[in-house]
Formats: structure tokens, sequence, C-alpha cells
């Protein structure tokens, strides 16, 4: 009998390029976003939401130092109580078993064995949403199919080039599937699979042994969207607020979109909660001189200048004097006297110094790395 009804095996080995240099020494699951939370904290809570006591995370080596400091023991995703827990693999692993001629899949395969769970749900690393995965679980059940994979409809300039989308029938079922890239039909509106599936563990087992024999992708999202082709597959329509991270683009408009008040509540404050490290920090300070307009702020910041449509990570500083607009401000920044930013994305501990302008556009934000001091102006490029 099996003691929980579903698992997790979150895969966050995708990066993408086009993020650099934001994801030059974090993972894209760490990347922060709207002021607290990081891009992780929406798959966890997703899990957790479905009562999903257990999971499985794949990380690239070299990029988790940010991902344990973060999660810590999951204590604020209930997964350090006594009947929950994680684990944590290397997707280089996988690799060098599959070019040692070992079975690659063997860490992963005996992670759902002793699960004990009858379903497994996988979640890719660069859809951000907040989903039921009861109601897909459910919708899985239904169709009797091997595999259920999520979708939207999504405009196209909202979906990367190396997206899959889905051919799905009348009767909600996959027909086949295609890169973006590859995509032949002209239409603004496209069935972008959200990388999200649900399937049996035993089946799952099953398949991943088989596949592994015959030389299968080592990434189980692409495996997953492989066995698509052969088995029977569902389609679950998500219709809540999505945001797909491929680039530096992307990541600024999902930012920016939370501070539209609807969107914001659509994500971050439906049904389920999204959870994330907390810290036990003093309020932001807003100075008689301060003068802010439809901006969010987390914990202990000091602000005594302009802010216009702008969202500030925690501890970060904007002396009098200093205007920023439509922009995004990372943790422990501190913009001084007369600067001016806008149209910018400041990671990390950037020191602006005073009277420096940075500007960039809607379309090509600029980007600052982290622990730079900035100590001249930058018009339109990236530091």
């Amino acid at each position: 009998m099996r003691a929980n009804k579903m698992c997790a095996i979150l895969g966050n080995a995708h990066e993408c390029q086009e993020l650099m240099p934001l994801t030059e020494k974090r993972p894209l699951a760490t990347l922060p976003f709207d002021c607290k939370y990081r891009l992780l904290d929406f798959s966890l809570s997703n899990i957790v939401n479905a009562n999903v006591k257990s999971v499985y995370m794949v990380f690239n080596q070299g990029l988790t130092r940010s991902v344990f400091d973060h999660i810590g023991g999951g204590r604020e995703w209930h997964l350090d109580s006594v009947d929950s827990k994680y684990f944590i693999h290397f997707y280089q692993d996988y690799l060098q078993r599959r070019a040692e001629g070992r079975p690659y899949y063997e860490a992963a395969i005996d992670y759902l064995k002793k699960s004990k769970s009858k379903y497994t749900v996988f979640m890719g690393n660069k859809m951000l949403c907040n989903i039921d995965l009861r109601a897909v679980l459910k919708i899985h059940q239904q169709h009797d199919s091997d595999i259920t994979v999520v979708y939207k409809k999504m405009p196209i300039n909202q979906i990367a080039y190396q997206d899959i989308i889905l051919d799905i029938d009348e009767h909600g079922i996959v027909e086949g599937h295609h890169s973006y890239f590859d995509d032949p039909v002209e239409s603004e509106i496209k069935n972008l699979s959200m990388n999200i599936f649900i399937v049996g563990t035993d089946w799952l087992i099953n398949a991943m042994t088989d596949g592994q024999k015959k030389g299968t992708p080592v990434a189980i999202q692409d495996f997953l969207t492989l066995c698509m082709d052969k088995h029977k597959t569902s389609a679950y329509e998500y219709t809540g607020f999505l945001s797909n991270i491929f680039d530096v683009k992307a990541y600024y408009d999902a930012n920016m979109a939370m501070l539209d008040s609807k969107k914001f509540s659509s994500l971050l404050y439906s049904n389920q909660k999204i959870y994330t490290k907390l810290k036990n920090e003093v309020a932001t300070y807003y100075a008689p001189t301060s003068d802010v307009h439809n901006s969010q702020f987390a914990t202990g910041c000091i602000v005594k200048g302009k802010v216009r449509n702008s969202l500030f990570s925690r501890s970060s500083v904007v002396e009098e004097g200093a205007e920023v607009r439509d922009s995004i401000i990372m943790a422990s920044a501190v913009i001084n006297e007369n600067a001016s930013i806008s149209y910018a994305i400041l990671d990390k501990h950037v020191y602006v110094d005073a009277g420096v302008k940075i500007v960039g556009t809607p379309e090509k934000p600029v980007v600052i790395k982290k622990n730079v001091h900035v100590t001249c102006d930058i018009i339109g490029g990236e530091e």
C-alpha cells in the first residue's frame, strides 16, 4: 500500500545563457524575485501546498551554495518535519554515469522506490506560477493517461525558441510536440508546455529503467517530453499568472508585472500561499525627503530620494536627491546622492557613486553585476 499519494522531482539543471550575468554565480532557481522571493520558492510552494512531503532536486554542480543557504533545513516549506524530507543530486553525476556506460537514472529510481508514492510530479525551473497540483492530479486520474502535461496559451513574445509547443486535440490529448523554433504554424498564441508533468510512480520507474538502456536524454525533463511521443498524454490547461523566465527582458518583465495589483494578487495571494526564507529585520524607513510611488520594498531599506515603479530587495539605500525609476534593485545596494537610475537591474551589493547615471530601455534594461562599484555613467549597456 502506498504511504504517500505524490512525490516530486524538481529539475533545476536548465540554465539560460541569455540571463547572464545574473546567473554567473547562482543557479536560475535562486534568482531573486519581487523583493523577497526566489524563483525556487514557487516550485517548492506548489509542491508543499499539494501535501507532497518528499522532494528530489537536481542542480548543476558548483552552483548550489545559494540553494543550501536559502533552503536550509526546509522549515519554511514544512520539509523539516518527521514525515517530510528532501534530497539534492547533481546533474553532472548523471552525465558521468552515462559516459561510463552505467545506469544514469539509478539515484532517481532509488528515490522513487523509497518514496512509496503512487504518483510523481516533475517541475522545471523557469516557469513561474502558482498552480494547484491536486487539480492536475485529478485530471490525470480521470483521463487514465500515462502522462499529464501542464500547458498555458501564451503570446509568442513570451516564448523562447527552445520551448516546447504542444499540439492538442479537442479531447485534451496531446497529438504531438515540437520546439517553438520548429513551429510551422503562424499564430500569435501557442500552447506552451510549462515543463510540469504528473505520472504514475511505477510507470516512471519502469520507463526510466528501460530508457537508460536505450540512451534516452539524461535530463529528466527532456526524457518526459520524448515520452509523450509514445505514451498517452493528457493536457491540463493552466489559466493563472505565468512568467516564462528565459532572458534578461523576460526576468525584468516578470518582476515589473508585480507592480500590477491584479497580477500580484493572482500569483502571490491566490488560494495557495507562496513560502520563502524568513528574515527578521526592521521595517523600511521612509525619510521626510522620500517621494515614492507604485513601488515595493523588502525590509531594512532606507529611502530618502525619489522612487517610481521599482522593486527593492532587503537593506538597500536610496540617498537624498537620488532618483530610481522602472528598476529592480537587489539586496544591500547603495544609491548615493543625486544618482539617477532608470530601466536597470542592480544585483546584490552594487554601490553607485553620487551623481552617476545608469540608463537602460524597457527592451534592454542595463544589468549591473554583483559587488560592482559604479563610478561613471552607464547608458544603454551592460557592466
